[in-house]
């Protein structure tokens, strides 16, 4: 999805033909102290320029005396994958003395930052110095560990004061496959999504034990009473239910910046893997997890002493604690979301709708007074299977961020292979479940191709066979030039040096860095075509790596007037940059070609 909507922005900047802003144009940033006396900052940037959570730190010199003690921060969004602002951010920072020191005191305080534009050029990372005076005998002395640099994005990990999520860019923090879904989505996207994990849970062999509870009891209530109140009743109990799902959102809402802190450990990442493959075991049958019958008969006996809509209401608050941990795969995965969103309030309405969601079979079938009480059989053993598979998927994508894409891609491929046999796709027996067995045919054709494709040492799941696409074109480029690799460089003598030694031939060069998403984008999805490859033959190729940023780096990007990757520049045989071909930003296979057959 990242992938798509990044081509989706970068073929509408090509369209437009954007003129990139300078970055004194795209950032404008401001420090200064208020009446509290604290360091007000702010990074004011211009319309389609977007910064990076995690490339923002604040420093003051530590000879000063002074400590940066809190910081107050506005949330940041899920931007093509990454935390980031996209309107101008404001940060105010308290401070205080960890020396003896009084009177009013000038210091330098520095502001860095990272952004890009949403046409695909990405800015270097820049730091701005700003002189203030600080009134230091408003100041408070520090207690805690001096601290001369804040990277934001830790200290929102820290501070529960300011109420917004913790973030870790560089590995996704999104604990499981349901917060992944559901990100950055709006307020009813959200509730009719976990709605629909509502009525998927409803499906599942834990909460069928509530159906002989909900129907027992409001035959014994209702007896001759009509459906009306059968219905009321069935809705009560199901409204119950919901209470303590919300309760449990809202704490969780509450807590979510521990409980995302918690999920971060790699342990931790372990633990809950191995929870959703024990989980997946049981509902495969080599174990039963299931709610003793004395356990059942003592909820519904207490339902019907209390009586009336009070005792149903009982019984539902006390139905949803005790399915609650049989189910602990898919809430697990709806309370990490809501921890991540740090919301109480969407927390509380995001579980109160997946309770909805669950108890809606639970309202047809206490309205009936259980007459459609669906019997176990042979469906509820491929839901089994299915919600089985499902658990370990999500457990296998867990450990993506701890495990090498080679072991993660063959854990899906042989869950797939095994699912597709299990569907009984090599049964010589003749049966009329053909749409079973064309289900288990496509699931076995893309595990296959996976399994392929990490032979072949791709990482992409969604196209695993890419990589023997790429992979010809390159050993048809290696064979027919010297010239097919990108060579490195990271300084001007180092390029000047390149430059020299190919005199009088076509070189292109490629400006680039590991931080760059567009650049990332530009390897793997433009350099990668076999066409683009088969025309690269024509130039020398070289990656002029700008990821550290260094003054010499520096310097190679000011020689050649680039202020930001991805740029492509192009020299000629008789040495000149040809400035008109100069490439700014992702661009397609397809335009990228052309352009090559223009130079």
């Amino acid at each position: 999805m990242k992938k798509l909507l990044l081509l989706f922005f970068a073929a509408i900047s090509l369209i437009a033909a954007p003129k990139f802003l300078m970055p004194e144009d795209a950032f404008k940033p401001s420090a200064e102290v208020n009446e509290k006396n604290q360091i007000v900052a702010k990074i004011e940037i211009a319309k389609d320029i977007y910064l990076y959570e995690e490339s923002i730190k604040l420093e003051v010199p530590s000879e000063s005396g002074l400590v940066i003690a809190n910081i107050e921060s506005p949330k940041s969004i899920d931007h093509y994958g990454d935390m980031a602002y996209t309107t101008s951010p404001t940060f105010i920072i308290d401070l205080e003395k960890n020396a003896d020191i009084s009177g009013v005191k000038e210091i330098e305080f520095k502001l860095s930052y990272q952004g890009c534009s949403e046409q695909g050029l990405c800015y270097e990372p820049y730091t701005d110095a700003f002189k203030l005076k600080i009134d230091t005998n408003k100041l408070s002395s520090s207690k805690t560990k001096a601290l001369k640099t804040l990277d934001v994005k830790k200290e929102k990990s820290q501070n529960k004061q300011t109420e917004i999520k913790q973030i870790d860019t560089k590995e996704k923090s999104e604990t499981d496959m349901i917060a992944d879904v559901i990100k950055n989505s709006s307020l009813w996207v959200i509730l009719l999504t976990f709605f629909g994990f509502g009525l998927l849970l409803s499906l599942t062999p834990c909460v069928f034990p509530m159906i002989p509870i909900i129907s027992g009891v409001i035959v014994s209530q209702c007896k001759n009473e009509g459906r009306c109140k059968a219905f009321t009743m069935s809705l009560i109990y199901v409204l119950a239910m919901s209470v303590a799902y919300t309760i449990a959102g809202v704490l969780a809402g509450m807590f979510g910046a521990n409980l995302q802190a918690a999920l971060q450990n790699p342990y931790v990442i372990f633990a809950f893997a191995g929870v959703f493959v024990a989980l997946a075991f049981s509902m495969f049958g080599f174990y039963e997890l299931k709610i003793p019958d004395s356990i059942v008969s003592k909820v519904s006996t207490t339902g019907e002493k209390k009586g009336g809509f009070a005792g149903v209401a009982v019984m539902g608050f006390l139905s949803a604690l005790i399915v609650g941990p049989c189910v602990a795969a898919p809430l697990a995965g709806a309370l990490v979301y809501i921890g991540q969103t740090g919301d109480a309030v969407l927390g509380g309405a995001a579980l109160f709708s997946m309770s909805l969601g669950m108890g809606i079979p639970l309202i047809l079938i206490g309205t009936s007074a259980g007459k459609f009480m669906p019997k176990p059989g042979e469906w509820m053993t491929l839901v089994n299977a299915f919600f089985g598979v499902t658990m370990i998927i999500i457990a296998i994508w867990m450990l993506e961020r701890i495990l090498d894409s080679t072991i993660t891609m063959l854990a899906y491929s042989f869950t797939g292979i095994s699912f597709a046999y299990y569907l009984g796709l090599f049964d010589s027996e003749k049966t009329h479940h053909h749409v079973k067995k064309s289900i288990a045919m496509i699931i076995f054709i893309y595990s296959l191709a996976l399994f392929v494709g990490v032979l072949g040492g791709s990482s992409s799941m969604g196209k695993p066979l890419e990589v023997f696409k790429a992979s010809a074109s390159s050993s048809f480029v290696k064979q027919t030039s010297s010239h097919k690799e990108f060579k490195v460089v990271k300084n001007i003598p180092e390029l000047d040096a390149l430059l020299e030694e190919n005199k009088g031939k076509k070189i292109l060069i490629d400006f680039s860095a590991q931080w760059c998403t567009s650049c990332k984008e530009l390897e793997h999805i433009t350099f990668a075509d076999e066409a683009v490859r088969t025309k690269m033959d024509k130039f020398v190729l070289i990656k002029a790596d700008i990821t550290e940023n260094t003054d010499k780096q520096k310097a190679l990007s000011a020689k050649y007037g680039v202020f930001g990757p991805p740029v492509i520049i192009f020299i000629s045989e008789a040495g000149d940059v040809i400035d008109s071909k100069t490439i700014v930003g992702f661009i397609e296979p397809e335009p990228f070609l052309k352009h090559l057959q223009s130079i």
